[in-house]
Order: C-alpha cells, then structure tokens, then sequence
C-alpha cells in the first residue's frame, strides 16, 4: 500500500478507487471539477479517536465537531447521530448545525472580533455555551443580555491565551504573542486577566463553566513537547480558577492535531497526548472530569478529494505545466493561502508508473500562485486525464471562492452519488 492509502482511496489495477467505483467513472458520470467524500471514512476517523479517549481513566473526553472544517449538512448529521457536540465560529455555523439536528446545548460559540449582529443571533437561539475572546465583549455581551435574557444566568466559557502557540503556518498559530512572521495574535484572553474576566461575567449575570484554550493547527511530532507545556499551564491556570471559588464544569483543549497530507510529514501522536492530558488531569483535585477536544481536519480531511480534468500539457521555459479544469482558490485554497501547505495528486487511471515528471500542475486562474503543486513528480499524463488532489475534505469547499467568477465545484459522497 502507498502511504496514502485507507478504505476510501486505493489502488487497484494501477486506477484509484474511491470505495468501490473507479475515479475516472465518478468523473465521467458527474463533471469536473468535483469534490467526493466518503462518510464512512469520517465515521472511521471518529471512531478512531474515540477509541483513543476511551482508555483515559481520570477524564470524560468529548467531542466538539469544529465545523469550519466542512459544515456540509451530511456530514453535520453523520456526526450528530454519532454523538459529537459542534464548535460554531459564526452565528451561520450554530443555524446550520440546528438545522443538522445538534441541540442548543451541544453547540459551543467561538467566535472573535464579535458583533452586536453576532451575539443578537446567538442570544436568540439560546441554550448555548458562549466562549468569552476578549475581556472587551463582555460589555457588548451584557447590552445584548439585557434585550434577550435579562433574567437568565447564562453559561460562558473564557478563552485565554497561554503564549503557546503552534501551527504548520504561521497564519494558523492562534496563541502566542505574535506568529512566526510577526503578526500579533488576536486571539484569547491574557493570562494576568483570565480571572478577573470571569469574576467580572458573574457579576454581568454570566455563569463561568468552562476554560479554553487554542494553540493553532495543523501540529506536527515536533510540536508535541511545546503543545504539552501548555497542557501543564492550562491545568495549572485551572487550579487557580478553582481556589476562587468558581466551579468550572470542563476545560476545552481546542484542537490542532489532523491527518496526514505528506508522506514526509511527521504526524502528531495523538495517542499520547491524550494520555497526557489524561495523566496531569489526574493529579490534580478540583479540576472538572469533562474535557472537550475539537476535531476538525482530523475527521473529514482525508475523506475528500477533488477530481479535475488535464486540458492539455505545456512546455515553456523549462518547465513542463499540467493544465487543469481548477483553480486553487475555487478549490483547494490551502495551497494559494498557505506557503507550506501540500495536497498529494494523483493520476487516476495511472497511479504508478516508471516514467515521471517533474511536473507542475497550473490551475486556470489568472494567478501566478495558482499552482496545485511544483515540480511534482506524476506519471506523464495526457489531454484527458483525470487528476485527483488528495486530503480534500477540510479546508477546501469551506474556504473556495469565486475568484475570476469560477464556479465553485459540485459535491457528491460516494455512498449515495447524491450531488449537492
């Protein structure tokens, strides 16, 4: 098997399958470009982690969906049937998972930079846990309250910033002071004001149950010692939460960990992070038995991918260029977004093959950056072919635009052909 290889993408005969059927005959029979997703492969990432959080002995670990991911409401309603709660970042979010069938107390709001817009909505709907990003929104918080619940304790969580932060780009670190490239980050609560912050919400008519934290995404194994010091200081900042006298009911640990996108990547070990966070739970008193981790590329990530069609093959400049049907921005916008971010491609009719590139596969916007890939190396392809981008169920769909008025691609699961 190629390193790539699961129960929804393999090899047979030299063709990739997705599940059962050829790549090439989904394309012929639906268009291209075109997203496919397997809901039995995101069933088995769940299963998957919950087998991993099912050996803790001192934590009750959750699952909180964080549908930025791909909030398709198949998927939203895979995951509520199977039990997940949802991490919503936008008032849109909380509706579709509403709509999806999640009740209002399974739905946690995280949002940032939050509008009186964002929290009418949110305070409507009611029910939901409110993360708390910065002392400043608490003044909005309490305005809104007064139109919509002025007689309601409602539950809050505080997001803080533990100076942590780790992410396979810069522009996904998420706690820290500023990222690698020099942005401050704009997220959380400072460590000096968690406190006070919840002191203050108790007195606004909040209910402080939860404490937050977010490092960024897309850890890798060299991240792992740096990810467990902000366990160690989350755990530690939750203590002294507790000897205030303010009964937290879970601590949420955000995510961060995903799947595999490269075979050189060295991916996270889950496992035992939660066997850490597991362990210095543990031992410490007073602490809440809930703990929440929120998925969101590691569910749905490698249960898509997008097919597009070589147009033609181009030579100029000493390059050889792939042209496809596809541009990055309308389809898989990690790679115009984010410099170190990778989608393994695909021929599908010729998976392997002595004869290589170097190739680079050029999308059909007017774009210099719209490249799926440089100098990879691809069976030769030719007019016709079918090229299939791996790892395209997280981040892709959810962050495509309209550039250059492209279209954005249909959406079909394999288990039913159904296109969306």
């Amino acid at each position: 098997m190629l390193w790539w290889e699961n129960s929804f993408t393999r090899i047979a005969d030299n063709r990739l399958f997705l599940g059962k059927e050829p790549a090439e005959d989904i394309a012929a029979a639906c268009g291209t470009p075109l997203y496919v997703y397997s809901l039995a492969r995101v069933r088995e990432n769940l299963e998957q982690l919950r087998h991993s959080v099912s050996a803790a002995r001192s934590v009750d670990f959750r699952i909180l969906y964080a549908m930025k991911a791909n909030p398709h409401p198949d998927i939203l309603q895979l995951l509520q049937k199977d039990g997940t709660g949802i991490d919503a970042v936008s008032p849109n979010e909380a509706e579709a998972a509403l709509a999806a069938g999640f009740s209002r107390e399974s739905i946690f709001y995280t949002g940032t930079s939050v509008s009186r817009d964002d929290l009418h909505r949110i305070f409507r709907i009611g029910g939901m846990t409110i993360t708390i990003d910065a002392e400043e929104q608490l003044e909005i918080m309490q305005e809104v309250k007064r139109d919509f619940a002025p007689d309601i304790i409602l539950p809050v969580s505080i997001r803080w910033n533990p100076g942590i932060g780790r992410g396979f780009s810069p522009k996904t670190v998420t706690a820290g002071v500023r990222s690698t490239d020099g942005v401050p980050i704009k997220f959380g609560v400072e460590e000096t004001r968690v406190i006070p912050v919840m002191e203050q919400a108790k007195k606004m008519g909040f209910r402080p149950v939860g404490f937050h934290q977010h490092l960024g995404s897309g850890w890798e194994r060299s991240d792992f010692p740096d990810v467990c010091d902000a366990v160690e200081k989350m755990i530690s900042m939750a203590a002294k939460i507790h000897g205030r006298s303010i009964p937290l009911q879970f601590l949420d640990f955000g995510g961060g960990f995903g799947p595999r996108y490269a075979e050189d990547q060295d991916i996270f070990p889950v496992d035992e992070y939660i066997r850490f966070i597991d362990k210095k739970m543990g031992n410490q008193r007073g602490l809440p038995s809930v703990v929440y981790l929120e998925p969101g590329k590691y569910l749905v990530a490698d249960a898509g991918i997008l097919l597009m069609h070589v147009e033609y093959v181009k030579s100029g400049c000493g390059s050889r260029f792939v042209c496809v049907n596809g541009g990055t921005f309308n389809t898989i916008p990690r790679l115009a977004i984010y410099t170190k971010a990778k989608h393994q491609a695909v021929n599908v009719s010729r998976v392997q093959a002595e004869k290589q590139g170097p190739f680079t596969i050029a999308g059909n916007l007017c774009e210099s950056g719209d490249v799926f890939g440089c100098d990879v190396m691809l069976p030769e392809p030719r007019r016709g072919d079918i090229l299939a981008v791996l790892c395209a169920g997280a981040y892709c769909r959810s962050m495509a635009s309209h550039f250059n008025s492209r279209d954005i691609p249909k959406e079909i699961f394999i288990e039913n052909r159904n296109e969306i």
